[in-house]
């Protein structure tokens, strides 16, 4: 059997929410009948069981068992962040997340947790269940605007999963494109489900493509509003194919995705001070995020358990801080400057203090983890315009968001040249560059600066004079290199045992 197959598939029979992955709900899945579409499915049990896939997003134990630091989506973006050069973790702490700082996860391939296993498995069980909602498509019974909205998520859901794993465990798109990437499934899967083999990067970008694409036409088609943020509406599918498009470097596209988000969003940009703590998705300037109530907390096991200091957990024992020489390029009347404190006594010798995202409540452990903000969508459109040589365009598009921001900022960059790393020593001066210090500043700790470092084929350093301890500084040498294999995940021993289409010995990725 395959590995990914191992956690319960959401059956289209009933609308009973997946929420768990309970002993009990191991080695199921939904019928014969369903898995080939022979029976007829309602649009509203279709939308409860894309509804489990939402809750999975924010759900300590369905991936691993190491639950604090395997609390869905916002665990891997805190650990892509860390790997870059922009966020320090002052301290090991309990241990979690240091090793994805110190690039010493890769050890924990053999295991049901950890990194390798943990993202791997994640993402394959949202495709798993996503694929029984597409499946059912044409037989499925009800409103058709509703059947849209339901199977549109669905797709999305597969196309960000996939996008998702192939920058995980794959080298970036542009340069890459026969390289392997991850294994596709996009039928019904049971027990029975022969494995498949790794596919090439070009061929995974090829199906996120062509999954996104069918997202945003069948939710622009829809007449359906939003049940909630949680779920994936045509600007959030928009959002997720102009992070895609970015990848692929396919600028044209990038910014009319981009364009399109902004635009059919209801979201705005807001003052700083109107979304304090990144902690409500109510707040105006969140286009998708997890509304999490007091009864679905998953308390020491959070993303705000592992940022906020002042809860007196990880967070006061692991700091998580900004490097210094990247605080020290905001202007002085730069609104973000209280995103970090550079007095905090914690500090040290090391970088500041994080204050930007906090418990909304202590005394519950409440806090909506935010996947998306409209002002990501204006720094891609920026980014996207320089590429297309319209510096004008792009000054004025970074000038829209910048207002908000500092009153005092100007710019007349032009260009999009781009240093081989991200260090003072090799900074063009350029207007990309400008954007990029711009959305590294505006997205710290909420996108995962890897994944940006990857696409722009730009390598980076630590050092103590940043803030970064002496640890961290002699374990990624080699991410100087922009092509380095350092920051390509392994994938987990268990895949290569439950699927004959694969061979450890010729299908794993590098250990470096």
């Amino acid at each position: 059997m395959k590995a990914i197959f191992k956690y319960t598939l959401i059956s289209l029979l009933g609308a009973a929410t997946f929420t768990s992955c309970s002993e009990d709900l191991l080695e199921t899945s939904p019928s014969t009948a369903v898995a080939t579409g022979e029976m007829t499915a309602s649009a509203s049990s279709a939308i409860a069981a894309v509804d489990g896939i939402y809750r999975m997003m924010y759900t300590t134990g369905c991936t691993t068992a190491w639950q604090h630091e395997e609390f869905g989506l916002q665990a891997f973006t805190l650990a892509a962040d860390l790997m870059g050069e922009d966020h320090i973790q002052a301290k090991s702490g309990s241990g979690w997340f240091y090793y994805d700082y110190l690039y010493q996860v890769k050890g924990d391939y053999t295991n049901t947790a950890g990194r390798p296993y943990g993202v791997w498995n994640f993402f394959y069980t949202n495709i798993a269940n996503a694929n029984y909602v597409i499946a059912a498509e044409s037989t499925m019974e009800g409103d058709p605007s509703d059947v849209k909205y339901v199977v549109g998520q669905a797709y999305a859901l597969r196309a960000f999963s996939y996008f998702m794993l192939a920058q995980w465990y794959a080298r970036t798109y542009v340069g890459h494109e026969d390289e392997p990437c991850v294994p596709l499934y996009t039928e019904p899967t049971t027990k029975e489900t022969q494995g498949k083999p790794r596919e090439t990067v070009a061929a995974v970008y090829k199906l996120i493509d062509s999954d996104i694409a069918k997202a945003e036409e069948l939710l622009d088609a829809t007449e359906h509003s939003r049940n909630s943020i949680s779920h994936i509406d045509a600007s959030v599918a928009y959002g997720i194919h102009a992070r895609i498009a970015s990848v692929e470097e396919n600028w044209t596209l990038a910014k009319e995705c981009a364009d399109k988000a902004i635009k059919l969003s209801t979201a705005k940009i807001a003052e700083v001070n109107q979304f304090a703590g990144v902690n409500n998705v109510n707040a105006a300037n969140v286009m998708w995020g997890a509304k999490i109530i007091a009864d679905q907390v998953t308390s020491y096991a959070s993303f705000f358990c592992h940022m906020d200091a002042d809860m007196g957990k990880y967070g006061q024992s692991a700091p998580q801080q900004i490097t210094r020489d990247l605080y020290a390029k905001m202007g002085a009347n730069d609104a973000r400057r209280a995103w970090w404190n550079p007095s905090d006594k914690a500090n040290g010798s090391n970088g500041y203090q994080q204050e930007k995202f906090k418990f909304l409540n202590y005394a519950t452990w409440e806090g909506d983890y935010i996947y998306m903000r409209i002002e990501e969508m204006y720094l891609t459109k920026a980014e996207a315009e320089c590429m297309l040589g319209d510096d004008a365009a792009a000054q004025q598009t970074l000038a829209t968001l910048m207002k908000y921001r500092d009153s005092d900022y100007t710019c007349a960059k032009t260009g999009k040249e781009l240093g081989t790393t991200s260090e003072a020593i090799n900074e063009t001066g350029s207007l990309r560059e400008e954007i990029i210090l711009q959305r590294r500043i505006e997205l710290w700790g909420e996108f995962g600066r890897i994944y940006d470092l990857r696409r722009l084929h730009q390598g980076f350093t630590r050092s103590t004079d940043q803030g970064h301890p002496s640890a961290a500084t002699r374990t990624n040498k080699a991410t100087v290199n922009p092509e380095s294999y350092k920051w390509v995940m392994v994938i987990p021993q268990s895949e290569f045992d439950g699927n004959a289409s694969m061979d450890a010995e010729k299908d794993q990725n590098s250990f470096e």
